[in-house]
């Protein structure tokens, strides 16, 4: 089973809330391990986050790091016509917004089994992809 990581799960990596910066540590840890993915609309949304945050304590103050050590790893999805015919299939299908709709195709488009996202429908199926909440 292979897992796509949504903009959030890996935003959380530097949550004051204990339990989900936990829960995402061992998602981002073990997706480094593995065969995860994540497209270049979630690497714009993290470092569009970061750097829009910068000087929060919350967030690194130079956020190359994260880009180095987490989102260029398991980033594998970038955009394509196909990618975004798909996105607006699901959009059309499903009613999702177009992001979460290009999420959603990124996702498929990976092979993904499982999408780890907090703000899409959790337990949702398309198309052989389940969106799971991890802070649930």
């Amino acid at each position: 089973m292979s897992d796509f990581l949504d903009a959030n799960v890996i935003l959380y990596l530097f949550s004051r809330d204990g339990r989900k910066r936990g829960i995402a540590e061992n998602i981002v840890d073990t997706a480094l391990h593995s065969d995860a993915s994540i497209s270049f609309q979630v690497v714009q949304e993290v470092l569009n986050v970061m750097t829009r945050r910068a000087g929060d304590s919350m967030y690194p103050d130079d956020p190359h790091e994260s880009l180095e050590d987490v989102l260029v790893p398991l980033w594998s999805v970038m955009p394509s016509q196909r990618l975004y015919e798909r996105a607006l299939a699901v959009q059309s299908r499903y009613r999702y917004s177009f992001y979460d709709s290009l999420i959603i195709a990124a996702a498929l488009e990976a092979g993904c089994s499982r999408l780890y996202s907090e703000g899409l429908q959790n337990g949702q199926r398309i198309e052989g992809l389940t969106i799971t909440n991890p802070f649930a």
